[in-house]
């Protein structure tokens, strides 16, 4: 297996207190994790990678708990998701690793919700963006909590490296109003409903 070496992580927190109109009891929170690490395919193509996702698991895991402890704990999160930029010596496939170890971390912390983690992936050089996509952590029909947040550093990720992300939310859009099925209605049986 190879070895995980991290260059830096981050952690971002921004507060919505209005989107235009009266502003809301409660601020919504959304936080981003980063963590931008060498990949270790970087430059040569690769059969068998899935070892890698193990690796991963114990940062997904630390990124997953820092990231809902700086939005309040776990019991405040109600959207997630997840995404990977892929520096330009990597392929996407190499992004679509952190599908598992991302995702199931984030359900772990959350207490085993039922939604799947929306996800992004693209290759880029530094300083390259990427929006994640985000819906509610126990139904992803709830329009409500579907949103993105964009996120990225100025210097990664390099060509040889790999930056992986997760966001959480603490609730709806600001004034959503755009209908179908609310958060207080959801049965909680498929993730989806």
């Amino acid at each position: 297996m190879p070895e995980l070496i991290l260059r830096k992580r981050l952690i971002v927190v921004e507060e919505i207190f209005h989107e235009g109109g009266p502003p809301p009891e409660t601020p919504l929170k959304r936080g981003a994790a980063l963590a931008v690490l060498q990949n270790p395919f970087a430059g040569r193509y690769v059969e068998d990678i899935q070892h890698f996702m193990d690796d991963l698991r114990p940062l997904g895991l630390q990124m997953a708990r820092d990231l809902a402890d700086s939005l309040g704990g776990p019991d405040q999160i109600e959207g997630y998701g997840k995404a990977s930029l892929v520096g330009t010596r990597g392929e996407l496939e190499h992004g679509a690793l952190w599908h598992n170890p991302g995702g199931y971390a984030m359900r772990e912390v959350l207490n085993d919700t039922r939604a799947i983690v929306p996800s992004s992936k693209k290759v880029g050089a530094a300083g390259a963006r990427i929006d994640v996509p985000i819906t509610h952590i126990n139904a992803s029909y709830v329009r409500s909590h579907f949103d993105s947040m964009e996120v990225g550093l100025n210097d990664a990720p390099r060509a040889d490296e790999l930056l992986y992300a997760l966001v959480m939310t603490t609730g709806p859009r600001i004034h959503t109003r755009s209908g179908g099925l609310e958060a207080a209605d959801i049965t909680g049986k498929d993730g989806l409903r």
